[in-house]
């Protein structure tokens, strides 16, 4: 399986820490699926599915793990619906209002009653650490989703020295230098599709789609003070993503010659085709991950600060 979506992370220290004694820590906390009374739980399973499988899968140096998130749904509209009619029952037999106090109460044990007997939604999400680099890769757009994964982590391996990758040179201001330029660094090519904003009035929003952005009318639009803050890219070396201004690689796209690397695979089993496919796609963003960085001006030696 190949991430969509690139949330990159930098180790403030050396990773040491081996596949075996990594995956002896996360099976502390197996995932276990929601209970009567369970909101969300969370869970460690396999990368790569099967119950007997290993809770972490390496190859090559890279290290991938995966959190299961199980929550149940339980819309307000039903709470409320519920809490009206029990509310209106109270006040009609007992003559009287019911106080804030009563009713948040009340809203408290209607939430017990529904909880057992709510849908539940299950969701995974992947990570790999770069040990060689230093790097830690969710895939997803959300800092929040992000955020729930390094905590688990955090927990269970004491620390986690990470902050959010950045670069040195603001990236807004890069992709619009690239726009006005009408040529993007080195081995990147601009795409069809940009967000403007406007320096004066950041709730102004120009979204182009499937057009040229470096036709006349966009170059307008930045001669009256707008700025990029999304722009997608395609790299030489194959991969076409989107990237906006806090270095979120999201709607991630293989080239013609990484898919025909992946159509060359031959599996005997599905995790053979998991481990080559694990194999291929770090040894690819490896490549990428670098070349995005060096593109848009380096990185910074500063950071973001410690994230125990």
């Amino acid at each position: 399986m190949w991430f969509k979506n690139l949330l990159i992370y930098r180790f403030n220290k050396p990773f040491t820490l081996a596949p075996e004694a990594l995956h002896d820590l996360l099976a502390e906390k197996i995932f276990s699926p929601c209970g009567s009374q369970d909101l969300v739980t969370l869970g460690w399973v396999p990368p790569c599915g099967g119950d007997d499988s290993p809770l972490v899968h390496a190859a090559n140096g890279f290290i991938m793990v995966c959190l299961q998130r199980q929550q149940k749904l339980l819309p307000g509209g039903v709470v409320n619906e519920v809490l009206a009619e029990k509310v209106a029952e109270i006040e009609e037999n007992e003559d009287r209002k019911l106080g804030r106090k009563e009713r948040s109460e009340l809203k408290d044990e209607i939430i017990f009653e529904l909880l057992p007997r709510a849908f539940t939604r299950t969701s995974r999400l992947y990570a790999y650490i770069d040990p060689r680099d230093g790097l830690l890769v969710v895939n997803t757009t959300s800092h929040s989703r992000a955020e729930e994964l390094l905590s688990e982590l955090r927990e269970r391996l004491g620390s986690l020295p990470v902050v959010p990758l950045k670069t040195r040179n603001p990236i807004p201001a890069v992709l619009t230098g690239w726009l006005r330029e009408q040529q993007a660094a080195a081995g990147f090519a601009v795409g069809g599709e940009c967000d403007l904003r406007d320096k004066s009035d950041e709730s102004a929003l120009i979204r182009c789609r499937n057009q040229d952005l470096f036709a006349a009318e966009i170059l307008n639009h930045l001669e009256t003070g707008m700025y990029v803050t999304k722009m997608e890219l395609a790299w030489g070396g194959g991969i076409e993503c989107v990237v906006d201004e806090k270095l979120v690689v999201r709607r991630l796209r293989l080239g013609d010659l990484i898919n025909e690397r992946i159509d060359e695979i031959d599996a005997d089993s599905a995790s053979e085709q998991f481990d080559a496919d694990f194999a291929l796609m770090t040894g690819e963003f490896a490549r990428f991950i670098p070349a995005l960085l060096e593109a848009l001006g380096g990185e910074s030696e500063t950071g973001g600060g410690d994230s125990e």
